[in-house]
């Protein structure tokens, strides 16, 4: 299905600014055709003005719809549908004629022309099925009366509101809660949902005839005096405004919206949710975050105690072997705090590994300090906790395996570490490691695959078991050298 803005620039003669517009409109419309029990279908006159094209179409939550079919990218003739060209000439809305009928479906249609900056830009099909219309209740009527200020409101170039972006995801909407109040902020009518809402919130009484700014500023948690003043003036309706309130028994999310039909304001709409539980879930993920990144420093902090206690013992060693061993083992678990330290600064169990890997290159370089350069090419990226902490100490082996037998005593030399994801953005599928050592190479007949040493065991058990990657080691080149290649599948990066 074409985009609204393909449409738009394909078939009509209207600008980037006049394209925006339509766009807020209808990011907002969704509470028109609720209100109205309606469909709608934005349709604009094309380049020739002989036609017109749907670029848009919404169908409401509150009742069927009049449409089986999708309607953008339609084009009709300009005459077939006379009440699209009354509005559209006259600049105003238009409700003559008798019902259609489509598929045995009665259905009133209305058209409201979309203005802006005293240009009409298009026109607003709405089209009630009237297939299940009975007397309507009270709700109905505050709905229909309230949409039919919409309307003018859309027709008289004053909604949407310039400025004001609602993430309509995130936005009340009318089932969710509907307060209509008067030009003095007095509740006149309040639904169902509204009302079990503020009851939530603590209200003892019925909402109609109070203040809903005074009387919501005095449920809310006690705060001080310009943070109530605000409160009142917002749940008053005054301007187009979005808040949270949280009074002792929940919390409850408002959106004013002022009407003003004919360039005055009548009154205003609030539509309100109860988001008590939302707000509950949210908090236990804060906490339960917290306690993980928490977890994650005392394992740094126990893994650091280890480490000194090794490191103690391997002073205290007189053995040149053991002492060695015992250091070994202190790089081990120092690779992994690395790992735990990072995810205790994060919010979720995803780290940017390059900024471990260069932490872990000069931690093993401390081994041969002044001989050795170690540097890192290309990037890791962002690894899962899973990959990132096994990852991490086979880096540890690698590069100390390749300082400890690829130079002898007194050489200088260079050990690259690169890293580069393989596929596109969205499906970084695999992670390709280098590391290349220029010193004196393998021994002859060697095989990594069997080779027995506890480095190159811990590599491979890691690599192959933990990861689901590839290990082999090769000679770098002519001039020797040693080159390790790891192949690892990872998470496609966000």
């Amino acid at each position: 299905m074409p985009s609204m803005n393909d449409l738009v620039r394909q078939h009509t003669a209207l600008g980037d600014t006049d394209l925006e517009w339509l766009h807020m409109l209808v990011s907002e419309w969704q509470l028109l055709s609720d209100l109205s029990f309606a469909d709608l279908v934005l349709w604009v006159p094309t380049l020739d003005g002989t036609r017109y094209v749907s670029v848009a179409q919404m169908r409401p939550n509150t009742g069927p719809t009049s449409y089986q079919d999708d309607m953008v990218g339609h084009l009709v003739p300009r005459g077939r549908r006379p009440l699209l060209d009354a509005a559209l000439d006259e600049g105003r809305i238009v409700r003559e004629g008798d019902p259609e009928w489509r598929e045995e479906v009665p259905v009133r249609v209305e058209s409201i022309p979309v203005r802006r900056e005293g240009r009409v830009l298009g026109v607003i099909a709405r089209n009630t099925n009237l297939l299940t219309v009975r007397t309507p209740s009270r709700l109905e009527l505050t709905y229909l009366q309230s949409a039919s200020d919409l309307a003018q409101m859309i027709a008289a170039g004053a909604f949407p509101f310039p400025g004001q972006q609602v993430d309509m995801d995130a936005s009340p909407r009318v089932g969710d809660g509907l307060i209509r109040l008067d030009a003095d902020g007095v509740v006149t009518y309040a639904s169902p949902n509204a009302l079990s809402a503020y009851h939530r919130l603590g209200l003892a009484s019925d909402l109609v005839g109070q203040h809903l700014g005074t009387a919501t500023a005095e449920l809310a948690t006690p705060s001080r005096g310009p943070v109530d003043e605000a409160l009142v003036k917002l749940a008053s309706g005054w301007a187009p405004r979005e808040t949270e309130v949280e009074g002792s028994g929940g919390v409850i999310q408002l959106r004013a919206i002022p009407l003003k039909p004919k360039g005055t304001r009548i009154g205003s709409l609030v539509l309100c949710r109860d988001v008590t539980e939302l707000r509950r879930r949210e908090r236990e993920l804060i906490t339960k975050d917290a306690t993980i990144r928490e977890i994650h420093h005392r394992v740094k902090n126990n893994l650091q105690t280890v480490a000194a206690l090794l490191r103690l013992q391997a002073r205290r060693m007189d053995s040149d072997q053991g002492r060695e061993a015992l250091n070994e083992a202190v790089r081990r678990v120092g690779s992994i705090a690395i790992v735990h330290e990072t995810l205790s600064q994060n919010l979720d169990e995803r780290v940017e590994f390059d900024e471990i890997a260069d932490r872990v290159i000069a931690m093993v370089a401390e081994i041969s300090p002044g001989k050795v350069d170690c540097r890192r090419l290309g990037r890791f990226g962002i690894l899962d906790a899973e990959v990132a902490t096994p990852l991490s100490m086979v880096l540890t082996e690698i590069l100390q395996n390749a300082l400890e037998h690829a130079f002898a005593p007194g050489d200088r030399g260079t050990v690259e570490v690169a890293a580069a994801r393989s596929g596109t953005r969205r499906d970084d599928s695999r992670l390709l490691i280098t590391v290349v050592d220029d010193g004196r190479g393998l021994p002859e007949g060697f095989d990594p695959k069997r080779a027995g040493n506890l480095g190159l065991q811990i590599v491979r058990t890691l690599v192959e078991g933990e990861l689901g990657g590839t290990f082999d080691m090769v000679v770098a080149g002519e001039d020797g050298g040693t080159k390790v290649v790891l192949d690892i599948p990872v998470s496609p990066q966000k």
